[in-house]
């Protein structure tokens, strides 16, 4: 792996990485912008052959290069969510947990692809282009933050940012064998991410190491003024080695990939090696994970995205006569079909009349899931789930057509209903594929899984992709 300090602080190093990189997006195509010199200016060290070899020792993150999804707003970059309706919007400030990175030394440089507003598990949905698995270029990363799940596996950058509604840090570092963290609701501050689903979704990190995993989120965390869902940073002991890994029983009712079972039963009984104690918890809520995510999420996107109008944000077809022609015109022509299907959902959850029937049945639900998470936490210390029933698919598959998409939700959707944190790590390389686990634990309970993945890092660390130019060339 490269001196990530070093890359852009050094001349020849940093045309070296950048020629590399260009390269490499062409085939993998995970940045919808990439402009590191643009993003060492706004850091305000300079160009690469000025800036000094070391920086201040209380800046955790200096010079290390990282990339941002793009429904998280950085200041002259770009804020397209990966939607034409947003194609030519420039940003004109920047996200809480972007600045604090960036106070500490770290540099934003680029934007990464996404399903369109986040609302997609495969980053096909993309108004702009896919982006390619970095394992197999005929296989999807995963999504919708599969831009910066791909950008870290290929090695071009140490981490990236992400959003997570419904495991959507999870489920691409799962297909790109890297490591993606969903913190504890309200943990990171949300000012500058362009809301979806606001009570479900938060910023995360995807990283190529679990260390470099809990050094962001260290920096990012804590209470923000410009927040008020946002809380004051928490942090609960680990348990260590003695802690107990709580395994549902529903598991095996439900249909694994085999590659995906084969996986689930090392990463157990390697757990087991490691002296955690792995019992048996009940989950029974679990069949409703989807139904109750897929109504809230909608509904709350029906809400968020009524802001795109052709008039205050986004394209506007100047062709229009009226203003509702307008609105229904930009609309049209700037939402792609998948964000179209779930704002007409989410308006027919809500409507007069269906609103007991479905919105507030599904909240409900997500009462009675907190409870039976709460329940298990009473007796282990962290739960072991699958990320996604199977490993990356080839885009357009008919066996993971956009609703079977949805239901394999099932296992990432929980951690974002209860508003728990939950991490995925590689586990296993399986067919040629990456297969991870995740583990979830109680509200800001991250320094546990932290402690409970670099256990599992020295037996099973983050696997580089066959034929790795990056890692070669520089």
């Amino acid at each position: 792996m490269p001196e990530w300090d070093k890359i852009l602080s050094n001349p020849e190093k940093f045309k070296k990485w950048k020629e590399a990189a260009v390269f490499l997006d062409k085939n993998i195509k995970c940045f919808l912008e990439f402009d590191p010199e643009k993003g060492i200016k706004l850091s305000g060290t300079g160009a690469p052959a000025d800036r000094p070899e070391t920086e201040p020792a209380d800046k955790p993150l200096s010079g290390i290069p990282f990339a941002v999804k793009d429904n998280i707003a950085v200041k002259s970059f770009k804020l397209t969510c990966g939607s034409k309706i947003l194609s030519n919007f420039v940003s004109p400030y920047t996200a809480t947990a972007v600045t604090k990175l960036q106070n500490n030394g770290a540099v934003v440089i680029g934007k990464t692809n996404l399903d369109e507003f986040g609302m997609g598990s495969s980053t096909e949905n993309s108004a702009f282009s896919p982006t390619h698995n970095p394992w197999d270029v005929k296989r999807v990363p995963g999504g919708s933050s599969g831009g910066s799940a791909a950008a870290v596996a290929a090695g071009l950058v140490p981490f990236a940012l992400g959003s997570d509604t419904g495991g959507s840090i999870r489920q691409p570092a799962s297909f790109c064998g890297v490591y993606g963290l969903k913190p504890t609701y309200g943990s990171v501050s949300r000012f500058g991410l362009v809301a979806y689903a606001s009570s479900l979704e938060v910023i995360g990190i995807i990283s190529k190491t679990v260390s470099m995993l809990k050094n962001v989120f260290n920096v990012m965390k804590g209470e923000d003024p410009l927040d008020h869902s946002s809380l004051p940073a928490e942090e609960k002991t680990p348990a260590g080695k003695t802690a107990k890994i709580g395994l549902p029983k529903e598991l095996k009712s439900i249909e694994l990939y085999p590659s995906v079972r084969k996986t689930l039963d090392s990463t157990i009984r390697n757990y087991k090696q490691m002296g955690y104690a792995i019992s048996e918890i009940s989950l029974p809520t679990l069949e409703y994970v989807v139904s109750a995510y897929y109504v809230i999420a909608t509904a709350e996107a029906s809400a968020n995205l009524a802001r795109f109008d052709g008039i205050r944000y986004g394209e506007r077809d100047f062709s229009a006569e009226n203003p509702e022609e307008l609105m229904l015109s930009s609309r049209n022509r700037g939402f792609g079909k998948e964000v179209k299907l779930r704002i007409l959902l989410g308006t027919y959850v809500l409507r007069s009349g269906f609103q007991e029937q479905y919105y507030l049945r599904a909240q409900k639900i997500r009462t009675a899931i907190r409870k039976d998470l709460q329940k298990a936490f009473e007796s282990v210390d962290a739960v072991l789930l699958p990320v996604y029933p199977r490993p990356a698919f080839k885009p357009g598959s008919k066996e993971m057509d956009p609703f079977s998409q949805k239901l394999a939700d099932i296992f990432t959707s929980t951690a974002n209903l209860a508003g728990i944190p939950a991490v995925s790590f590689p586990a296993a390389v399986e067919e040629g594929l990456p297969v991870g686990m995740q583990l979830l634990a109680p509200p800001f309970a991250e320094k546990l899984l932290f402690s409970m993945c670099r256990d599992y890092e020295k037996v099973f660390p983050s696997p580089n992709p066959p034929d790795n130019y990056f890692n070669r060339s520089i």
